[in-house]
C-alpha cells in the first residue's frame, strides 16, 4: 500500500555448527552423530525472540535435523512459521548428480511434510549451490512439487554465487519461482545485503542502510537469512581451522542476537510464502 513500508522475508537456515560447508574439510560427515548438537536450544531462543517481536518467519530446515529432532519441526510449525526445505544431508547441489540431488530433495520434502503437517513449498540449496552449471536442479524441485526456491546468490564469492542472475523474484520453471537472497546494486556490481556472515562482519548501520536501499530505491522486499549457530558464541571451537575459515565462522557471534533484535524493530518481516506466493505467478517477471 502507498506510504506503508514493505514487508521483508525473514529466513532461518536450520542446521548446526558442525554442518557448515566451510567446515566440511575439518569435520567428516560420519562424525556428525557424535558431535554435541546445539540446534534445539538455539532455535528455541530464536522462536522466543520472534514471538516477542510478533514476527513470523520461514525456517529452511535440514532433513538430517528434522529426522533427529521432529519435535523441533513441530514447534516451528505450531508457532505459525513456515517450514521449508534445506535438503536432507546438506550436500551442495553442485556436488551431486542429477539423480542424487532429486532423491535428496524428495526425501527431505516428504519427511518435513510428514512431521510438520504443512505442505513444503519452499527450498533453499545448501550454500546457495544452484548456479549456471546445474540449472537442471530446478527441474528436480518442480517435479518434487516445490513452489519456490531461494538458492541463488547473485554475487561473486569463493564458495558460491551467480553474479549475472536476476536480483529479484523470477520464474525458472512452470510453477516454480526463484527468490534470490538480497543484494544491493552499486558501482555496476551486486553487493551482499541479506545477512549471514556479512551481517556479522559489517557494522549494523551499514546492513540497515543496504536493506533500506532495496526497499526504497528498488521498491522490492528483501530476503534476509541467518543460522541458529550464529547466535551461539558458546559453541564448541573446531581446532586447526585456517585463519580465513576461523574468522568467517566465529567473527562477532556474540553480537548477532543484539543486531537481530534491532533488525526486527527497524523493518517489517514476514514469511516467504505469504510475501511472494500470494502475489501470484502472473505478477512475477518471466
Amino acid at each position: 500500500m502507498p506510504g506503508q513500508p514493505l514487508t521483508n522475508a525473514l529466513t532461518i537456515d536450520v542446521e548446526d555448527y558442525f554442518q557448515v560447508s566451510a567446515l566440511a574439510p575439518y569435520i567428516p560427515r560420519h562424525e556428525w552423530p557424535q558431535r554435541p548438537c546445539r540446534v534445539e536450544g538455539n532455535v528455541e531462543r530464536i522462536l522466543l525472540m520472534l514471538d516477542e517481536s510478533r514476527v513470523r518467519a520461514t525456517f529452511f530446515t535440514l532433513g538430517w535435523i528434522a529426522e533427529r529432532y521432529p519435535q523441533l519441526v513441530r514447534r516451528i510449525a505450531d508457532a505459525g512459521h513456515e517450514v521449508a526445505s534445506h535438503g536432507f544431508g546438506h550436500e551442495r547441489a553442485s556436488d551431486l548428480s542429477r539423480a542424487d540431488f532429486c532423491a535428496d530433495v524428495r526425501r527431505a520434502k516428504l519427511l518435513l511434510e510428514d512431521i510438520s503437517g504443512q505442505e513444503i513449498r519452499g527450498y533453499r540449496a545448501p550454500s546457495f549451490s544452484i548456479g549456471a552449471g546445474n540449472l537442471w536442479a530446478f527441474d528436480c524441485l518442480a517435479e518434487a512439487g516445490h513452489r519456490y526456491s531461494s538458492s541463488i546468490y547473485p554475487i561473486r564469492h569463493d564458495h558460491y554465487g551467480m553474479p549475472d542472475a536476476p536480483r529479484f523474484a523470477h520464474r525458472v520453471q512452470h510453477g516454480l519461482l526463484e527468490l534470490p537472497v538480497t543484494t544491493a546494486r552499486f558501482l555496476d556490481r551486486n553487493w551482499p545485503a541479506s545477512g549471514g556472515g556479512y551481517f556479522r562482519l559489517l557494522p549494523y548501520a551499514l546492513s540497515r542502510w543496504l536493506l533500506r536501499q532495496v526497499n526504497e530505491r528498488d521498491g522490492q522486499p528483501a530476503i534476509f537469512y541467518f543460522h541458529p549457530w550464529e547466535i551461539d558464541p558458546g559453541q564448541p571451537r573446531i581446532p586447526n581451522l585456517s585463519v580465513k575459515t576461523r574468522f568467517r565462522h566465529y567473527v562477532n557471534l556474540d553480537r548477532t542476537e543484539g543486531r537481530l533484535r534491532r533488525l526486527l524493530t527497524d523493518f517489517r518481516w514476514g514469511r516467504m510464502d505469504e510475501i511472494f506466493l500470494r502475489r501470484g505467478m502472473a505478477a512475477v517477471a518471466a
